[in-house]
């Protein structure tokens, strides 16, 4: 057994202290004979600190491409050839996302808007949308609008929005190589006021963006300093058009590695499978991160690319005996 697994044997699974950067690293690092135990021992650790559940959540988007920001892996920036064109949703359309995302067990719905931050007439659709969601469907709404202003914050809050989604994409040293038009500062901030309104904060990134290991190992770090929530983690699904369009994906095992590392630096997280894992894990993989720290995912589709039919993940929880967790629980 490698030194750093012992160490967390004792210091996270026992005593519930996330591993230190240089920690993670080191678990990053490890051979392909020992991933097989980093991901026991944080499916261990899962189980202790979070239990047997799995949350599962459905996303739609509100507004969609055309956005001003230019994330080097986003398909909806408006700065960009991508084929992804400016939508707005409208309130019934939302309300029925909803409804098929309750029908599948979701005890979440999150509103995503590709924007830079809210304006007037977007925190109007929010309010109504919001609204028409609370009156018909037995879901949590959470959303995802970008940076906030401490106005907006108090807004969301009053609206019922339970948990924000703001990600911090990557790690501080590396966020401008994929961001230039806000600085990771700005993020940070608005998960300050996020946390501080009472809200919950669901915070990750993406992994494959051309970062260093050393750089997967600040941004675990940087994350477990935040303390969200929830984490979702995406794996690079490289857009047609986009900066990064022609990135190769994370290999598989690298991806295990990183599911084990960041439960090990965040043991009691909910740690959520986003985009990217089908192209990067496929139906075995997906597996076996459900076995190694995983304990949350998104069910169906992405904002702009295509997800495992929500039937398809909910089988493989009942196979592996994992319970979804109930809406009444978290209310």
């Amino acid at each position: 057994m490698p030194e750093i697994l012992d160490q967390a044997r004792t210091q996270v699974l026992e005593n519930g202290v996330g591993l230190d950067e240089a920690g993670v690293l080191a678990v990053l690092n490890l051979p392909d004979e020992d991933v097989p135990a980093a991901l026991q021992l944080a499916h261990e650790v899962r189980m202790r600190w979070c239990g047997p559940e799995v949350e599962v959540e459905g996303i739609v988007s509100l507004k969609t491409g055309g956005c001003p920001e230019d994330c080097h892996f986003c398909s909806q920036s408006g700065l960009f050839t991508s084929p992804v064109r400016s939508v707005w949703l409208d309130i019934p359309s939302l309300v029925e996302a909803a409804k098929q995302t309750a029908a599948t067990g979701a005890t979440e719905f999150c509103i995503v808007a590709a924007v830079r931050g809210p304006d007037a007439r977007l925190m109007k659709q929010m309010r109504e949308g919001v609204a028409a969601i609370k009156a018909e469907v037995d879901i949590q709404v959470a959303a995802s609008l970008g940076m906030l202003s401490q106005e907006q914050v108090d807004e969301l809050v009053e609206m019922g929005v339970h948990r924000y989604n703001h990600n911090l994409e990557t790690c501080r040293s590396y966020f401008p190589n994929v961001v230039t038009t806000h600085s990771w500062e700005e993020r940070w901030e608005t998960l300050t006021m996020v946390r501080e309104s009472g809200m919950e904060v669901c915070c990750g990134g993406i992994l494959g963006l051309g970062e260093t290991v050393e750089q997967r190992a600040e941004f675990a770090a940087q994350l477990a300093a935040l303390d969200p929530h929830e984490v979702p983690l995406n794996f690079l699904n490289p857009r047609p058009g986009t900066p990064l369009g022609d990135r190769p994906v994370v290999e598989g095992k690298d991806a295990l590695r990183a599911i084990a590392a960041f439960r090990l630096a965040m043991p009691r997280t909910i740690l959520r499978y986003a985009g990217g894992r089908e192209i990067t894990l496929g139906d075995l993989g997906t597996r076996d991160g459900l076995l190694g720290g995983i304990n949350a995912v998104i069910v169906g589709n992405y904002l702009t690319t295509l997800g495992r039919p929500a039937t398809a993940d909910l089988e493989l929880l009942d196979d592996l005996k994992m319970p979804v967790k109930a809406l009444s629980a978290t209310l």
